[in-house]
């Protein structure tokens, strides 16, 4: 007979209640409960159960099947666990202790970041990071060569029966869980049982094809409504700000949401370069005259003179600037959940100003997104002038841009421009705001999948690109806006990427051009639209690889592009995860290269390395500001590191030897008041107005920290 029966369950729960129904939390700690004490039916009535103490007891697994929609903390430590996968049923859970299980592996440490997709805390430790390494680099990186193996060995059976198809299912899952290698060898048990699971869902993708998207070319004015949003101002509460007196030596740091080490990101690996050249077979050896090695060493000093001149000939129009002095002004936490201090675990993920239209105040307000919130902030005051929430969203991307708005009801009525905020997350939903009127007049679906990234297009401000998680760019036409709010979307373009896209970029003379930087690579299309075509797919035109591609090896893979914007019309400043160094690179010059027939690909044409910070924190990402010839990206222990160009044509340009940055800006160490310092986040993202007057930098530990230009520095 089962040890758990309702009578207990009422007695060890809270709040006192007589229905299982109404319980909270539950402590059923050391009673030396086993699996077969833990009856399915009974606990499946507990609806409301948040909190669930089964430490101290003697469980393997976890009741398969058991459903507890509200569970959000559970403590299973000192047990005898040795099956995670029967936790696949909690897909709520948040925090989870597992401590004291001797059989608990690495594996299995690696497989509830995935079977647990909410999960954030992981025996007392923020694990958000190495989670979503695993859940998105890590995956994508695994389908890439899964899908290999299917189009080398395999295809569809002609017909198609549900015997065959078990048949092939069978042969291609064991296929690839034996010839897809990927990771370091303490985690090749995950690995295999990731593979296996992707495997069939690659093969049931194929068979069983999605419907079509939900947006049609031209909607209909129904989705086209306000939508009723509204905005949440900005109050200047105690709660929302951090003090930026620097801590003394010996306060106590809040150690609760450092980054697990004994868990870090898992390498990634990548097999050999497709399509590269194969080495030709050595001439014979002669000897080389003095004054052939003399030749050769003026005209390597000639070439490495030019590569200098092309680099520092675009800055000419800047070439009298001095390095900038940024200092700290602002830290806020305005995208805390339910607005509580204590939530350091919100991770915060774009940033960008407004253009400086209408009231010629964009430069310095900026829009972050984090969470289930959308801010736009004062840099000069510190002030939340906008706060957008929408329950269930958690926004990974934003963009500004200028669409017309016309005052009357026709269309010859008089038009003016207005800036427009867009922002997508892991609904697939694009919300469309007007801030100044403070108004969210709409939204629409652009992906069945999560948002990875928005970009509207300079010069044509109503183009919007979005990239998402099912591997495709879309381009839309969002149009303009009337005076009751009615707007029109319309598919223009699809582009087919094959993994998702971290960051688009436009050239800024060639809005026609887009470069795409994925977690496998970095793609150039060209999106200028044909008006006598009805095809709206688009492939890539090339792939740009870079130099740190030849250092790759089993526990190295540099594909992936996280960091990337252009700082001239040219030239282009781009990281690739594990690599300690951004390139400066030219775009003209990559592309004007014969691309390889079978892969596309080009070598970038390398100008300059810049001196990076260590580190296997993905997702860090870089920003430009080309009026004042800056670069700037933070690392995963709060530093701003800052390159100034024109400064650096000072020093002498050596190849292969990366420049330093022209300084690393420390993190400002804000203090809680009785809690002590707050030690330094990895900081996602970064972004400057054109005059370089503010940055703002966002943290994975839901902090927005302002740093304002010190006066009396000479402008360009």
């Amino acid at each position: 007979m089962a040890k758990v029966t309702e009578k207990l369950l009422l007695e060890k729960g809270s709040p006192k209640a007589t229905k299982l129904e109404q319980i909270k939390t539950l402590n059923l700690s050391k009673l030396t409960l086993k699996l077969e004490d833990l009856p399915v039916p009974l606990l499946s009535r507990l609806s409301s159960l948040e909190r669930w103490d089964l430490s101290g007891n003697r469980l393997e697994e976890f009741p398969r099947r058991l459903e507890l929609p509200a569970l959000r903390h559970l403590d299973l430590s000192d047990n005898q666990m040795e099956d995670v996968t029967s936790l696949e049923a909690l897909g709520g859970l948040e925090e989870l202790k597992l401590e004291d299980n001797l059989y608990i592996t690495v594996s299995d440490n690696h497989k509830l970041m995935v079977l647990l997709p909410r999960l954030r805390m992981y025996n007392g430790k923020d694990v958000t990071s190495s989670a979503n390494h695993l859940r998105f680099v890590y995956s994508a990186n695994l389908r890439t060569r899964i899908v290999a193996v299917w189009e080398k060995h395999f295809r569809l059976p002609d017909p198609v029966t549900a015997e065959k198809l078990s048949a092939l299912s069978e042969d291609f899952v064991t296929a690839a869980c034996q010839q897809v290698r990927f990771g370091p060898s303490s985690v090749s048990d995950f690995t295999k049982w990731r593979v296996a699971i992707m495997a069939k869902e690659y093969l049931m993708s194929l068979t069983e094809p999605t419907k079509g998207p939900e947006i049609q070319d031209s909607p209909e004015p129904k989705e086209t409504q306000v939508v009723p949003v509204t905005p949440i101002k900005r109050k200047r509460l105690p709660s929302e700000r951090i003090s930026l007196t620097p801590h003394a030596n010996g306060e106590e740091h809040l150690g609760e949401d450092e980054p697990p080490k004994e868990e870090p990101a898992s390498p990634k690996s990548h097999p050999p370069v497709r399509g590269a050249a194969t080495p030709r077979r050595a001439a014979k050896a002669r000897p080389i005259r003095e004054e052939e090695v003399e030749g050769i060493k003026q005209k390597k000093k000639k070439e490495e003179g030019l590569q200098k001149e092309d680099v520092m000939s675009s800055f000419k129009s800047c070439g009298n600037t001095q390095p900038v002095s940024l200092k700290p002004l602002h830290v806020l936490q305005c995208h805390s959940k339910q607005d509580s201090r204590e939530d350091f675990s919100t991770q915060l993920w774009a940033c960008a100003f407004q253009p400086q239209t209408e009231t010629g105040s964009g430069g310095r307000l900026a829009a972050t997104c984090g969470g289930d919130s959308l801010c736009v902030i004062d840099c000069e005051t510190g002030m939340v002038m906008k706060k957008y929430k929408v329950s269930g969203e958690e926004f990974f991307s934003l963009a500004w841009s200028t669409v017309l708005m016309t005052r009357g009801g026709g269309r010859s009525s008089s038009a003016q421009p207005c800036s427009v905020l867009a922002a997508g997350g892991k609904r697939g939903l694009v919300k469309l705001i007007h801030p100044r009127n403070n108004v969210a007049f709409g939204e629409f679906r652009a992906s069945r999948k999560s948002l990875s990234v928005l970009r509207f297009n300079h010069r044509q401000g109503n183009f919007l690109f979005t990239g998402s998680y099912d591997n495709k760019i879309v381009m839309w036409d969002i149009g303009g806006v009337d005076s009751q709010y009615n707007y029109k979307v319309i598919q223009l373009l699809v582009l087919e990427v094959s993994s998702p896209p971290l960051h688009l970029c436009l050239p800024p003379s060639s809005p026609s051009q887009l470069l795409t930087a994925c977690e496998d690579g970095l793609y150039f299309y060209k999106t200028q639209l044909e008006t006598k075509s009805s095809n709206k797919s688009r492939s890539k035109e090339m792939e740009i690889a870079f130099p740190v591609y030849e250092k790759e090896d089993k526990d190295h893979d540099y594909h992936t592009v996280d960091g990337l914007g252009f700082l001239t019309d040219d030239i282009v400043a781009s990281k690739n995860f594990l690599h300690s160094s951004i390139y400066l690179w030219s775009l003209s010059r990559t592309t004007a290269q014969r691309p390889d027939k079978k892969s596309l690909r080009v070598s970038a044409v390398v100008l300059m390395e810049l001196q990076w910070t260590s580190t296997e924190v993905p997702y860090l990402a870089l920003n430009t500001c080309p009026g004042r010839g800056y670069i700037v990206c933070g690392d995963d222990k709060g530093r701003l590191w800052t390159y100034h160009i024109t400064d650096l044509q000072k020093n002498s340009f050596q190849s292969g030897k990366p420049v330093q940055p022209t300084q690393v800006l420390d993190w400002p160490s804000p203090m809680r008041k009785g809690l002590g310092g707050v030690e330094g986040p990895s900081i996602n993202s970064v972004a400057m107005d054109p005059e370089l007057q503010y940055l703002v930098a966002l943290s994975d530990k839901n902090m927005v920290i302002v740093w304002k230009r010190e006066e009396g520095v000479r402008k360009c």
